[in-house]
């Protein structure tokens, strides 16, 4: 298949390769972008494996605890001034505290607030404000206490990501810290069991066929493999990282001194997956200028 300048200039800005190297990648891979990044990692030609999705969709996430149970909700508009209107901020607060009580986004859309269904309270809001708004997800978690955090806060409990943090033991101020960890780091997954097994299975392909690269003999390249799977994990998952207030130690071992074990995370930010549509304002005026 022909392969495009449009392609080649996305998988550059994904992995940091040259334009031929990309375009190479490309052609061998038919056009594949996520067999292309594995292919110039295998080759020893990507900076960084980076995710493909742009972050697009505008709004707030909000995050409410009660008791043992807390939950985050992402609330979308189309513009950032939205999410800077009390009137939608106001929406966001009510449809989280309403999660409380939800098992699932569609119930929530289902559920009422002030004697009105939040599907038509969106509604009403779009009708208003002027701008398309969608109720997107909602995350709910339990545990021995549950701790949040909002990085960029518009407004108190919701902002661009927000996140939730469950535990046993500890305290409130622990439970902070590693909400801002996980707010930094995002990590994938609580620990390595917490995982897809295809995502670790797919990662391991990629480190055999870079070890394969090397020439190195079978034994060695098992050593290779090995060390480079368990650097791996750790880096991904929550436990496993360095923390961001000690990097000394790890989050598992900063928990176990601080008295508590961390159960479980939520960890929502505003259009993360979401492709936005670029606009070229100057083209735009231009074309509106001509008539």
């Amino acid at each position: 298949m022909a392969i495009t300048a449009a392609q080649v200039k996305e998988l550059r800005e994904m992995t940091g390769a040259g334009m031929m190297d990309a375009k190479k990648a490309l052609t061998e891979t038919d056009g594949d972008m996520e067999a292309a990044v594995d292919w110039l990692r295998t080759k020893g030609l990507a900076k960084a494996a980076k995710k493909s999705g742009r972050t697009a969709a505008e709004g707030l996430v909000a995050v409410q605890v009660q008791g043992g149970t807390g939950v985050a909700v992402e609330v979308n508009a189309e513009t950032d001034f939205v999410a800077k209107n009390a009137d939608f901020q106001d929406m966001v607060g009510k449809i989280a505290a309403a999660a409380l009580g939800a098992s699932d986004t569609a119930a929530l859309a289902d559920a009422e607030v002030d004697g009105k269904k939040v599907s038509d309270i969106i509604t009403d809001k779009i009708a208003t404000i002027g701008e398309n708004m969608t109720l997107r997800r909602m995350v709910k978690i339990e545990g021995g206490q549950v701790v949040t955090y909002v990085h960029n806060a518009a407004a108190p409990n919701m902002g661009q990501i927000g996140v939730l943090v469950a535990m046993t033991g500890g305290d409130e101020a622990f439970g902070r810290q590693v909400a801002m960890h996980i707010a930094a780091a995002n990590p994938a997954a609580l620990n390595s069991d917490a995982l897809d097994p295809a995502v670790i299975e797919k990662e391991r392909q990629v480190q055999i066929d870079i070890a394969r690269e090397s020439g190195k003999p079978d034994a060695v390249i098992e050593k290779m493999i090995e060390g480079r799977m368990k650097k791996y994990l750790a880096e991904i998952t929550l436990l496993g990282q360095q923390f961001v207030v000690n990097p000394d130690i790890t989050v598992e071992q900063a928990a176990k001194e601080a008295g508590a074990e961390i159960t479980g995370f939520v960890r929502l930010q505003v259009g993360e997956g979401i492709e936005k549509k670029e606009e070229d304002f100057a083209a735009e005026v231009a074309k509106v200028a001509q008539g």
